[in-house]
């Protein structure tokens, strides 16, 4: 019995989840966790009852101020840096460890796995991580929790691995089934809808009018290393070119996050393949 369990989980495509920093955090007060939020989330998690989940976050006001105090993104120039990395690790798990709670305490079998520990980037982009632990993570039922973090680089010395190209990765190399983005917009709008009264949510794109709008996507304009939702749309488009569908949805406003793991509708943007045009 056991063993066909396992079985079966091994021929589930996992589901990626990733919370945004903003979501979890308050970005205007330096590491101050939002412990509500992070509650509300578990719960909904947990109600979901996922059968092959991997849990993404960001860093918000824990790991951005401190990786930009030390200019961690920019790579090794100076040895006071090296004590800048290690803060922006333990500021890192910190947040973590809120996050964590939260889950264990909903019944989630969540199990941290640290970036730093098992990924090098070059030039900040990832050449090198070690997937086995996290392979058989998921073939025994338990949720990877993983988080943007500072990693060595072999070529910077070191770099900032966003959450969001973390996403996209295990995607893609985990062949999950789809990717949900918990942000604190509702989705993808026609300008950005936090300065634009006349921005309109769009519900349905593809990957091709997801590339028309690149030069309209704005950056975050909270202090954000890991470049905010241009960034998050530039990261996630490697995932969609592998036929992953991806929805956004607004991570503050509940039950949105628990109504996209059980694939029901709900308020945010799919963005899909779409038609290849030979």
């Amino acid at each position: 019995m056991k063993k066909s369990m396992m079985v079966r989980r091994m021929n589930v495509k996992p589901t990626v989840l990733k919370l945004g920093g903003s979501v979890i955090t308050d970005k205007e007060k330096l590491l101050t966790p939002d412990l509500k939020a992070i509650e509300r989330l578990a719960k909904e998690i947990s109600r979901a009852k996922v059968s092959s989940l991997i849990l993404v976050h960001g860093g918000g006001s824990f790991g951005h101020p401190v990786a930009e105090r030390y200019a961690i993104a920019g790579g090794y120039v100076d040895p006071s840096q090296i004590l800048g990395f290690s803060q922006t690790h333990l500021a890192m798990t910190l947040l973590n460890s809120w996050v964590m709670e939260a889950l264990i305490s909903h019944n989630i079998p969540a199990v941290e796995v640290h970036p730093s520990s098992c990924a090098v980037t070059k030039a900040g982009r990832i050449v090198n991580m070690e997937l086995k632990p996290l392979k058989k993570m998921l073939k025994m039922g338990f949720v990877p929790v993983l988080y943007g973090d500072a990693v060595l680089d072999s070529e910077k010395g070191f770099a900032i691995l966003s959450g969001d190209q973390l996403v996209s990765s295990l995607a893609i190399k985990l062949s999950a089934c789809r990717i949900i983005m918990g942000a604190d917009v509702d989705g993808l709008y026609t300008a950005d809808p936090k300065t634009d009264s006349s921005a309109q949510l769009m519900d349905h794109i593809t990957l091709e009018e997801l590339k028309s709008l690149k030069h309209k996507i704005e950056g975050a304009k909270a202090t954000d290393v890991t470049g905010g939702m241009l960034g998050k749309m530039l990261e996630v488009k490697l995932a969609i070119e592998h036929d992953i569908e991806t929805v956004i949805v607004n991570a503050t406003k509940s039950g949105r996050v628990y109504k996209a793991l059980k694939g029901k509708k709900v308020i945010g943007t799919t963005i899909e393949k779409g038609e290849t045009v030979g």
